[in-house]
């Protein structure tokens, strides 16, 4: 059988293909683009990539650079010495306002000013600090990013607002280095190249605790992590983030070239590209993209599963065999299913060849299953059938309401 999830992800970007918004026409190459593009990939804890619609599109990174140069200011300096810095308070502005605090510090790293001064404290040493970043960005994505230089000159070209923040902040004694330098960098890093499997990859490190779920590499501490989500959740989308708290639920950071990146501790990394934008600079495609992903896969932060050990408790083949001589393979599952632990189950039954085999799965050892992983269980054990399996589910604490059996 294949796994539905990708099926599932195409009919989300069939849903929530409306054309309303605009692309972002104040930078020439982004003004360009072709608005109809629409895509989104899922990553696990173990590094499966799941897309669907134009996964091969790349675009600039924009914005999504902000959390993780934040990760890479925070491992060089301390979370201390970087609040002294940059605040973490939503800032309820546009994400290009001067927004500072009593303190004379940028409101939060996710909006320019705040961003901008992360950028300065991305390295102790300013010539090796685009260094540190295009490394560091790479090392979250996996592999090494590149820059878009066309895009880079043209927004460099119609910065001056951004270094006008670059000075305000200087003038405080909050940013580190050259101003005009240090926007250089910046506009550099939102240049950088990605597509939306590198954006889940990125977000699931995040939610890794800091360790790339493909290369293996521990690109920042769980510490660091946790700041970063933190920050994002209240302060990622700019003055949607109340909006995007209740109707999605999990952190989030969007970028003006149409793209949105999204982190569910412990279970999922999300990457969406389609360029119109709302009034807020968010792709409007991708808040529905993500709204409908939140709530067909239980994926808000206020409705958490229980925490369990991992789903596979054994698989193989049983020592039983049916009247015409066929086996049994079976799969004991365990712990609690959710979208995650439902998934990593779907993919190891998709790996069952199409044969004769019967096929057993048990359910005594789950202790609880939520209406995402119902859905998911079942809609596998159909396929399996679709195949030619006989299938067989012991529920004898009747998890999936009596059917299946």
């Amino acid at each position: 059988m294949h796994t539905p999830v990708p099926d599932h992800l195409l009919d989300v970007l069939d849903q929530c293909s409306l054309d309303d918004g605009e692309v972002a026409g104040y930078i020439p190459e982004l003004a360009r683009v072709d608005p109809a593009q629409l895509a989104v990939a899922l990553c696990t804890l173990d590094g499966t990539v799941h897309s669907a619609g134009d996964a091969e599109a790349r675009f600039t990174i924009q914005s999504i650079s902000k959390p993780f140069v934040y990760a890479l200011a925070l491992a060089e300096h301390g979370t201390a010495a970087v609040l002294e810095h940059v605040g973490v308070e939503p800032s309820g502005n546009a994400f290009n306002e001067i927004s500072l605090d009593p303190l004379g510090r940028p409101r939060n790293p996710m909006i320019n000013i705040g961003a901008i001064t992360t950028t300065s404290l991305a390295s102790i040493d300013p010539d090796q600090r685009w260094q540190r970043i295009h490394s560091g960005l790479s090392a979250f994505a996996g592999r090494e990013l590149e820059v878009d230089e066309s895009v880079y000159r043209s927004e460099l070209e119609i910065s001056s607002r951004n270094m006008s923040l670059a000075y305000m902040v200087k003038a405080h004694d909050r940013l580190e280095g050259d101003p005009d330098r240090v926007v250089a960098d910046y506009v550099r890093q939102c240049a950088l190249v990605v597509d939306v499997r590198d954006l889940a990859v990125m977000a699931m490190t995040l939610a890794n605790q800091g360790r790339n779920p493909i290369t293996g590499e521990e690109v920042v501490p769980a510490a660091i992590c946790r700041q970063v989500l933190s920050v994002m959740m209240t302060c990622g989308m700019y003055d949607a983030a109340g909006d995007w708290m209740s109707n999605v639920g999990f952190p989030a950071k969007s970028g003006v070239s149409g793209c949105i990146m999204g982190a569910l501790p412990g279970q999922v990394g999300i990457g969406v590209f389609s360029p119109r934008l709302d009034r807020f600079g968010n792709s409007v495609r991708g808040v529905r993209v993500c709204e409908r992903l939140s709530a067909d896969m239980g994926l808000h932060l206020m409705q958490a599963p229980e925490a369990a050990s991992h789903v596979l408790h054994s698989l193989g083949d049983t020592p039983e065999t049916d009247k015409d001589g066929d086996g049994v393979r079976q799969m004991q599952l365990q712990g609690s299913l959710h979208f995650a632990a439902s998934e990593a189950a779907l993919r190891e039954l998709a790996r069952i060849p199409e044969d004769d085999t019967i096929i057993e799965i048990d359910l005594d050892r789950v202790t609880a299953i939520n209406s995402v992983g119902k859905r998911m269980l079942r809609e596998g054990v159909r396929r399996l059938r679709l195949d030619g399996h006989e299938v067989r589910v012991l529920d004898g604490q009747q998890h999936l309401g009596g059917q299946d059996q």
